[in-house]
C-alpha cells in the first residue's frame, strides 16, 4: 500500500492508498478511514461502493459518513469503481468503461484483460487490507449508491456468509431488464443471459434472499426511477418475505444531497449488526 494522503478526521484517520492489483492489471486507489478504535485493535468494517462515473472519492468527500462510523467504532472502505489508465479499455458511453464496471469480472473483449472487480472486491482488496490494516474482517458490512448499490446488493448476496448486513442508496435493481444493465452486461459477459443474472440484485433477492437485514433507500423523486426499476426489488423482497426496510423517501433525487441525508441511518443499521 502506497499512501497518497493521510488526514486527521473525527478522531481517526482518513487516508487515500494506492496498490498494484494483479486482478485488474493495473494500478487502484482507495479511501480508508479508520477511527481512533483502531489505534487499539481490529474494527469492524464497512463496505462503501459508489456509483456510475464516480471514483474512490465521491463518497468519501460527500456522503458524510466518517463522523457516524467514528461514532460507532467503525472503518469504512470507498473502492474505486473500475480500473484505470492510459491502457485500460474504456468507452465513450459513460455507462460503459472506466468508471462503470457494473461490479463484474468481464468475459468478452477489450473487457476481460482487467475489468475483473467482482474478484477484486471479493478477494483482492479484502486480502490486502487483512494483511495491512487493523479490520476485523470478521464483521464486514456493505453499502453503496446507484451502480454501488447494485455492487453491495449483488455482492453481499453472492459472497455467503461474507457480511452481516446490506444496506443501498438508490441501487440499480433489476440490470436484465434496463438501460442501465442491458447494454453493458452484454458487452461485458456476452449474449449469454443466464451469465447475467448472478448480477440482477431482483433476481438474487427473488433466488437466495440475504441471511440478515438489509435496508434500501429510494427517492420519490429520482431522475433515474424508470432505469433503477425498485418496484422489482421491492416485490422480490416482498414475495421472499426477506428480513429488509424498503423506503420511498418523499422528494428525493439520485444526487449525494440524498445520499448525505439517510447516511446516518445506514451507518447505525450496519453498526448494529457488526457489533452484535
Amino acid at each position: 500500500m502506497e499512501t497518497i494522503s493521510e488526514q486527521a478526521c473525527f478522531g481517526g484517520v482518513q487516508g487515500v492508498y494506492r496498490h498494484g492489483s494483479q486482478t485488474c492489471d493495473c494500478d487502484m486507489t482507495f479511501g480508508l478511514f479508520l477511527p481512533d478504535e483502531a489505534r487499539d485493535g481490529p474494527v469492524p468494517v464497512l463496505w462503501f461502493l459508489s456509483g456510475l462515473t464516480c471514483t474512490h472519492e465521491n463518497a468519501m468527500t460527500k456522503a458524510g459518513a466518517q463522523a457516524h462510523a467514528a461514532a460507532e467504532g467503525i472503518a469504512l472502505v470507498f473502492p474505486d469503481t473500475s480500473p484505470r489508465g492510459a491502457e485500460v479499455a474504456d468507452a465513450d458511453d459513460f455507462a460503459m468503461g472506466q468508471g462503470a464496471s457494473f461490479y463484474v469480472n468481464a468475459t468478452q473483449a477489450p473487457w476481460s484483460k482487467q475489468y475483473r472487480m467482482w474478484d477484486y472486491l471479493a478477494q483482492e482488496l479484502p486480502d490486502l487490507l487483512a494483511a495491512e490494516v487493523p479490520l476485523d474482517m470478521g464483521r464486514q458490512a456493505i453499502t453503496g449508491h446507484s451502480m454501488g448499490g447494485h455492487g453491495a446488493l449483488t455482492l453481499g448476496m453472492g459472497l455467503k456468509g461474507r457480511f452481516r448486513s446490506i444496506s443501498a442508496f438508490a441501487p440499480m435493481s433489476n440490470t436484465t431488464q434496463s438501460d442501465w444493465g442491458v447494454p453493458q452486461l452484454s458487452q461485458y459477459l456476452g449474449e449469454d443471459r443466464t451469465a447475467w443474472e448472478a448480477h440482477d440484485a431482483s433476481l438474487l433477492m427473488a433466488r437466495d434472499g440475504f441471511d440478515g437485514p438489509v435496508l434500501i433507500d429510494q427517492g420519490t423523486a429520482d431522475q433515474f426511477l424508470d432505469k433503477l426499476r425498485p418496484e422489482a426489488l421491492a416485490r422480490a423482497i416482498a414475495e421472499r418475505r426477506q428480513e429488509a426496510t424498503f423506503r420511498m423517501q418523499p422528494g428525493y433525487d439520485h444526487s449525494y444531497f440524498f445520499v448525505s441525508s439517510f447516511m446516518e441511518d445506514h451507518v447505525e443499521f450496519h453498526a448494529q449488526a457488526l457489533w452484535a
